[in-house]
């Protein structure tokens, strides 16, 4: 009984699977499909309206969009993270039903997310096992674990140490293992969501040929992202969605950079900014051999030096941990420099606290904006003189004035087109750009002489981070200096007139930004020697 039960559920399956390719006018059946999948969220909030889309088997499709396009909702529906309220999905003629991750691993759907899922305490092989039931026999788990794994290495050239430490390992080795993590539980679809965004130019083309010999082998990837010269230099075809809809799929050899902009934001946008000459003036600050220790007593910056003009933007290019972060930290009095000296405006700051620092002259754009750069729980207008509450006219003889908060948040919003339907909503309901955009209005408020900007469009889309880089390079016409630190590459050669490269808590070199060669750059980053 239980198999002619079984047998009747599948014939019903296929039958449905092929009634619904019909619907769709699908003249054969694609490895994955996706019809009419629509996804509301709580306040009337609908992130996915009526997406159809179907992926051929060994195909590299990226899905391109703005923030809140929907490109995450979708990914997560797939990988059984969300439930969609409506539509179907059909993954090798099978509809995906009461879909969870656990079922969407033994379907053989992986996803690497953008933030590694990667115990740092544990080995590869450690991780690699982690949530999988042991093999049999329990004492040759290690031996056999290992020789699939170097057979996977070598498969799809993805070398890996099985025992080193996660915390040991740069940022491009720990994204080979959570593919080889993939690979082992043998995905057949894998998702890649912004998988670029903390490589050297080398990792990203060492990811790129990975990527393309696991799809000769028959792999599907998806690949998301926001950045356009990946888009077109990896995939088979782009589907672009916005405002949860999809706007178009077309084959990657049609497709340019102006298109697909105009598609993702549905008006022109300028792609390539230029950067006038300016003049650069006097020093506005000063860094010598500036040290600092973080926990444990670790030394994270190694006798840092450099100084800022005014007029002209200097840019901090390195890989994610070699001491950029700890850089800002000490700047902005977060942690004690251990050595060395600060000196803004000809001012000694070095020990100074960041409420000294601010009325010295510094403004900071904090690298994660809801955890230091704003309260989400406060208003839009509370948040705009978080750093200036206390001085006139805000407050009169120990009295806040509600009054002047808001008429000084108005007139902020009308100014850097902060997108908001009052000065008195929450800052958590408003979109990533729309909050940067309030962060950098609220810093230019205080009438600073450097912006430390620290990876000002990350996350951000092509319009808003079109925005910000224009607000950034109007900062420098105004003569003032602007210290950007970046992992972008794109923004650092886009925005800077001077380049400085940090790898492990040291300068490795300083360069102007003139016909600089990408592939050096990159080899610094990751720590080469080079004259």
């Amino acid at each position: 009984m239980g198999k002619q039960l079984d047998k009747m559920l599948e014939r019903i399956n296929k039958n449905e699977v092929m009634n619904t390719y019909r619907k769709h006018g699908t003249s054969s059946m694609a490895y994955l499909e996706i019809c009419e999948v629509t996804k509301h969220f709580p306040g009337g909030v609908v992130a996915l309206d009526h997406i159809s889309l179907s992926v051929e088997k060994g195909e590299i499709r990226a899905i391109l969009g703005e923030n809140g396009a929907g490109k995450t909702t979708l990914m997560n529906i797939l990988y059984g993270l969300y439930q969609p309220d409506k539509g179907k999905m059909i993954l090798d003629g099978k509809v995906l039903q009461g879909h969870t991750p656990q079922k969407a691993l033994n379907l053989g759907i992986g996803m690497v997310h953008q933030n590694f899922m990667l115990v740092e305490a544990f080995t590869v092989l450690e991780n690699i096992l982690v949530g999988l039931p042991p093999p049999q026999p329990l004492l040759l788990t290690s031996t056999r674990v290992e020789k699939r794994i170097r057979e996977l290495s070598r498969k799809y050239n993805l070398p890996v140490d099985c025992q080193a430490r996660i915390s040991d390992l740069s940022v491009g080795e720990q994204q080979r293992v959570e593919i080889v993590k993939a690979l082992y539980r043998d995905a057949q679809l894998i998702i890649l969501d912004e998988p670029t965004a903390v490589l050297t130019p080398q990792e990203v083309e060492v990811l790129f040929k990975v990527l393309k010999e696991m799809a000769a082998q028959g792999k599907t990837i998806l690949f998301i992202s926001h950045k356009l010269k990946e888009v077109c230099s990896i995939s088979d075809r782009i589907t672009v969605l916005r405002a949860g809809k999809v706007i178009g799929t077309i084959p990657t050899s049609e497709a340019t950079h102006h298109k697909l902009a105009d598609m993702m934001v549905g008006k022109e946008v300028i792609l390539k900014l230029e950067r006038p000459t300016c003049p650069s003036g006097k020093i506005v600050l000063k860094v010598s051999e500036l040290s600092a220790c973080k926990s444990r007593g670790v030394e994270v910056l190694k006798g840092v030096s450099f100084v800022v003009r005014e007029g002209e933007i200097l840019g901090v290019a390195g890989v994610s941990g070699n001491g950029q972060l700890e850089l800002a930290e000490v700047l902005t009095g977060l942690i004690p420099a251990t050595r060395g000296k600060i000196i803004l405006s000809g001012k000694d700051i070095t020990g100074s606290l960041p409420r000294g620092r601010i009325d010295a002259g510094l403004a900071y754009i904090p690298g994660d904006r809801l955890r230091w750069g704003c309260i989400p729980d406060f208003s839009v207008a509370n948040n705009l003189v978080l750093k200036s509450f206390w001085k006139d006219p805000f407050t009169i003889h120990g009295l806040l004035q509600p009054q002047k908060i808001v008429g000084s948040a108005q007139r902020l919003i009308r100014e850097f087109d902060i997108r908001t339907p009052s000065s008195k909503v929450e800052v958590k309901k408003l979109s990533g750009g729309n909050i940067q955009k309030m962060i950098l209005a609220r810093e230019m408020s205080l009438g600073p002489s450097i912006l430390l900007a620290a990876q000002p469009s990350r996350g951000l889309d092509i319009a808003a981070t079109e925005y910000i880089w224009q607000r950034l390079l109007q900062t420098r016409e105004e003569k003032k200096g602007v210290l950007l630190i970046s992992e972008d590459l794109e923004e650092i050669l886009t925005l800077s007139d001077r380049i400085i490269v940090m790898y492990e808590g040291r300068i490795r070199k300083e360069m102007p930004n003139e016909n600089v060669d990408i592939n050096k750059l990159g080899l610094l980053m990751a720590g080469a020697e080079i004259g």
